[in-house]
């Protein structure tokens, strides 16, 4: 069998997190046939009320399914559900796709690459950009690798979760990406919280800095669309007690990961082995989330 349309497929969406709990439900309520699976059982039920199908087991969605999507939480997880005899790929048929939505290191999706490729599978590495907000809004971006035929062929699917879904290359390039706009991230949203330390002991207005910054060269995303303090730009999680739209341990996550690849490929970063530094200072000895 080979997938060769979107009509009547049979799409399975394995991990209903923060992230992954809006981005089925997107896709039941664009209609498609979808099977979700979480190891928490309530975390089934309102994709159910809607129109999903829960299943008891990864090896019976995976049999049940001609896509299965994956958006869990590191390493560890994503070889626990892909690989062995009840996981994902041992239960896909010939031909269908596995596209895992999750950020994990290069280590692991080559694993997962290379089990895909003895069954036959198509293997799409497709982490995304975007917080719980973008997520519910299906307004994530979608940095996706692997065969463009493939991409192709599922990008009406990135088009319901998703506001744009770019293929970045082969195996791989889309991880690449997503831990390099991540490391910019987590930097600037350092130096812009900074910004805002400094002013107010300037005695300068937080409204008037964000005025200026914004709309000049300190203009960036951290700024203008997520600012860190409260009551100045648009809505962020600085207006609602500072709740985590895409919390700190997972932005660490990001960052080790990038400082890792930067280590295996020879770069030098030392602008995000500092980002790295602080974010473990806040996530593991101040209590951050």
């Amino acid at each position: 069998m080979v997938l060769d349309n979107l009509k009547d497929a049979r799409i399975g969406f394995i991990g209903l997190g923060k992230m992954g709990h809006p981005m089925a439900l997107n896709l039941i309520k664009a209609g498609h046939q979808v099977t979700v699976y979480n190891r928490s059982k309530e975390k089934t039920r309102e994709h159910v009320n809607v129109g999903g199908h829960a299943a008891d087991s990864v090896a019976e969605l995976a049999a049940a399914s001609d896509i299965v999507i994956t958006m869990i939480s590191d390493d560890n997880a994503l070889m626990q559900v892909a690989l062995g005899n009840d996981g994902v790929i041992a239960n896909m048929a010939v031909g269908s796709i596995f596209i895992d939505m999750s950020t994990v290191s290069p280590a692991a999706s080559i694993k997962v690459g290379n089990a895909t490729q003895e069954k036959h599978i198509a293997y799409l590495r497709s982490p995304v950009n975007g917080s719980v907000v973008q997520a519910t809004g299906g307004i994530l971006v979608i940095l996706s690798s692997g065969p463009k035929a493939s991409f192709d062929l599922i990008h009406p699917l990135f088009e319901i979760m998703g506001a744009k879904a770019v293929h970045c290359g082969g195996s791989g390039a889309g991880q690449a990406a997503k831990i390099c706009n991540n490391m910019i991230l987590g930097a600037t949203m350092i130096v812009t919280c900074e910004a805002f330390a400094l002013a107010d002991g300037l005695g300068l207005d937080r409204q008037k800095m964000f005025d200026v910054v914004s709309t000049s060269s300190g203009y960036s995303w951290s700024m203008n669309s997520y600012c860190p303090a409260p009551g100045v730009g648009p809505d962020s999680p600085a207006d609602n007690g500072y709740m985590p739209g895409f919390s700190a341990d997972l932005m660490l996550k990001d960052l080790r990961l990038a400082l890792q690849a930067a280590q295996s490929a020879g770069a030098d970063t030392p602008l995000g082995a500092a980002a790295q530094a602080l974010y473990e200072t806040f996530v593991e000895e101040e209590d951050g989330s």
